[in-house]
């Protein structure tokens, strides 16, 4: 029975949650574009030339953020370049894409970057409980944060655990692209054949939180990842 549980958390809940957030955003952006027009512009920035360069690098770079509330500005940073890494470190583990050596039994940055974005993402939520961010959070915003961390220090403890092992890897990056090739080439294997040993365990919640993360997120503040650019390039034009 446990068995059936992981192999539904690890294979078919992973296809439904991409497949839900998908629709998910698709439905939230196309619900926005059929918005009656502004009647009125939402121009605050002086005309400036090439708006759409610049209002695409003020998303990136936030620096009313940076001006106002520094710290904040770092963590945002750390968090934003953290991701991107994350995203490069998993394509990685797939066996057709090798950005660290193919040979090699560590991820892309051997287990910092997951420390970097646990930190940032802990800042953001203890930061919720201070006034006046508190006055304006939402049961949402703790939910995504702590989803976030748990699944930063899961990810955590099976990259530093798995490493630090006294006997060796337990797990392999190579062994980790089995699993991801695997859900890439739609083979519905069970994974349990592909990742053996303790570690096992912590990977299916791991998967298991970022399914959840998956499903929530349409309905989330995240959301305005979508729209920062078309937004500062509307306040320009």
């Amino acid at each position: 029975m446990v068995d059936k549980i992981f192999y539904f958390i690890t294979v078919p809940m992973v296809y439904l949650a991409f497949a839900w957030c998908v629709v998910g955003i698709l439905w939230k952006v196309i619900g926005i574009l059929r918005l009656p027009k502004q009647t009125h512009t939402l121009k605050i920035f002086p005309e400036k030339p090439a708006a759409g360069l610049r209002a695409t690098l003020e998303a990136f770079t936030m620096p009313s953020v940076r001006r106002h509330q520094p710290v904040l500005w770092f963590f945002l940073g750390v968090f934003h370049l953290g991701i991107l890494g994350l995203i490069l470190s998993h394509l990685d583990l797939l066996p057709q894409i090798n950005i660290m050596p193919a040979e090699s039994k560590h991820m892309l940055g051997n287990g910092a970057i997951g420390v970097a974005v646990t930190v940032s993402v802990l800042y953001f939520l203890l930061r919720r409980f201070r006034t006046p961010v508190r006055e304006i959070s939402v049961p949402a915003d703790y939910l995504i944060l702590f989803l976030l961390f748990l699944i930063f220090i899961t990810g955590d403890t099976i990259s530093w655990a798995n490493s630090w092992n006294p006997d060796g890897f337990m797990l392999t990056k190579q062994d980790f692209g089995l699993y991801l090739n695997s859900l890439a080439h739609f083979t519905f294997a069970n994974p349990r054949d592909l990742l053996s040993g303790s570690h096992y365990v912590v990977i299916v919640i791991h998967v298991l939180l970022a399914n959840l993360l998956l499903l929530a997120l349409p309905f989330s503040k995240i959301m305005h990842t979508f729209f920062a650019v078309p937004l500062n390039r509307l306040r320009r034009v």
